[in-house]
């Protein structure tokens, strides 16, 4: 099963691990790494990872393209970059010991209109050659690119009969709903955003679920924290957790969580238990690695449906896992 990622805005991530983030401080990191990133990318090295084929499709530009190309590469995952004048951008994190992470998202590069639609055609050349079963659109969009822009991926994609899943946020979610993507993968806050209210219980959640459903999602895959894991499908409502001794960085984990639900299907409970358990194994991993099948433990994933809708929906803490 091949599937094929687009990352409209991908990075190099450098991840530093230092004991306390003091302010006006010179910080020593015990540890740093440097991985591919953004959600797309990193959804292509968790889906590689479990031993799929997978092509990612990205805009690179300048020394910092060719890295992350580079990089990608070694891990055996096949890239189709598209060249851009602007440079990729390099994201920073800093993780503490208990968990705590801090991040430096750049913006990246600014996307031409001839840019653009040689990411669109790369996507339709790409996904015809690799035959892919999944089209996984996700992040931010850059500058540039309309809000629409995942709305014309997720129908060109469509009518090509294949099937698509879509990671993102704000406008560019709202205006893809009518396209029909297949699964949509929002957290709490974006679920919430997406209905303009905000979500306090499962319950909540279930709700907002149901009217993303209704303008157009065929399922919601909500991460919802520290609380649990949602599915809402044609299929019924589902809900999740695992417990995480240490938490060590969370970059990545909700793309690991999403390629485990497509490589075990993309549908029904056995896909959301692949999802809590790949995304369980990413946190207690450093920077942004993603997880193998000797880390994955789905025997420690509980999954019900006698969701327990007056849940409250609590922040992220260490020993639960969305």
């Amino acid at each position: 099963m091949t599937v094929l990622t687009v990352t409209p805005n991908p990075s190099l991530d450098r991840t530093y691990e230092i004991p306390a983030l003091d302010r006006g401080a010179v910080l020593r990191a015990g540890a740093d790494r440097v991985d591919p990133g953004g959600k797309g990318v990193n959804v292509s090295r968790a889906v590689a990872a479990a031993g799929h084929p997978t092509v990612a499709v990205l805009p690179v530009g300048g020394p910092e393209g060719a890295l992350l190309s580079q990089l990608l590469s070694d891990l055996g995952i096949a890239v189709a970059g598209v060249p851009v004048q602007g440079s990729t951008r390099v994201n920073i994190s800093l993780a503490e010991p208990d968990g705590t992470l801090t991040k430096i998202n750049a913006a990246g590069p600014h996307i031409g209109a001839a840019e653009s639609q040689s990411l669109l055609d790369t996507l339709a050349a790409e996904a015809a050659s690799s035959r892919a079963r999944w089209l996984v659109c996700c992040g931010s969009l850059p500058r540039g690119l309309a809000p629409e822009w995942y709305a014309a991926v997720v129908t060109r994609a469509r009518e090509n009969g294949v099937r698509v899943a879509l990671d993102t946020s704000g406008p560019a979610l709202a205006a893809a709903l009518p396209a029909q993507p297949d699964v949509v993968k929002p957290n709490a806050d974006e679920l919430a955003e997406v209905v303009g209210r905000p979500l306090t219980t499962v319950g909540d959640a279930v709700k907002a679920a149901d009217e993303v459903r209704g303008a157009g999602a065929g399922a919601v895959l909500a991460s919802l924290g520290a609380t649990g894991q949602l599915l809402v499908d044609a299929t019924g409502t589902y809900f999740a957790t695992a417990p995480v001794a240490t938490v060590r960085s969370d970059v990545g984990a909700g793309d690991a969580s999403l390629a485990g639900f497509l490589t075990a299907g993309g549908a029904r409970a056995q896909a959301l238990v692949s999802a809590v358990a790949h995304g369980a194994a990413a946190v207690q991993l450093p920077g942004s690695q993603m997880p193998t099948p000797d880390d994955i433990r789905p025997e420690a994933v509980t999954v019900t449906t006698d969701v327990p809708l007056d849940l409250p929906l609590l922040p992220d803490v260490n020993g639960a896992v969305r």
